[in-house]
């Protein structure tokens, strides 16, 4: 596994710590991380989590029109917190190519959600990237 994408899985463990555990994002940072990973990692984990759960809202206000048939607050929870963290990625991060964004979304999705998470993460963050200003 890539550090990245090492890094995108333990900012998604930090989002779901916080969402369902009510953690202090700091907190869960540490505790998710460790001690024995490189300071490059961790602020790579840090800044993706806490930027994620920082432009939260907006995220749910672009994927929203595109669920077609679903509300944002009816996701499985590892679906939302996917396409919020891609959302950061793709509006947020113009060093991290498109590309790169929604692939990781979707081989997280498919090792942490349902069966059909991979299909729906990928066409909603296709849409979002499409949408693109």
């Amino acid at each position: 596994m890539t550090s990245r994408r090492l890094a995108r899985e333990q900012a998604l463990q930090v989002l779901y710590s916080v969402t369902i555990g009510n953690r202090e994002p700091r907190d869960a940072v540490r505790e998710v991380v460790g001690e024995s990973a490189d300071g490059e990692q961790r602020a790579f984990v840090e800044e993706l989590a806490l930027g994620t759960l920082e432009y939260a809202e907006h995220a749910d206000r672009i994927v929203s029109p595109l669920l077609e048939g679903w509300a944002i607050d009816r996701l499985p929870t590892i679906d939302r917190l996917l396409l919020e963290m891609a959302t950061y990625e793709l509006r947020c991060r113009p060093e991290t190519p498109t590309a790169v964004a929604i692939n990781e979304a979707v081989a997280l999705a498919k090792r942490f959600s349902t069966e059909d998470s991979g299909r729906f993460v990928n066409g909603v963050l296709s849409a979002v990237a499409n949408a693109k200003t």
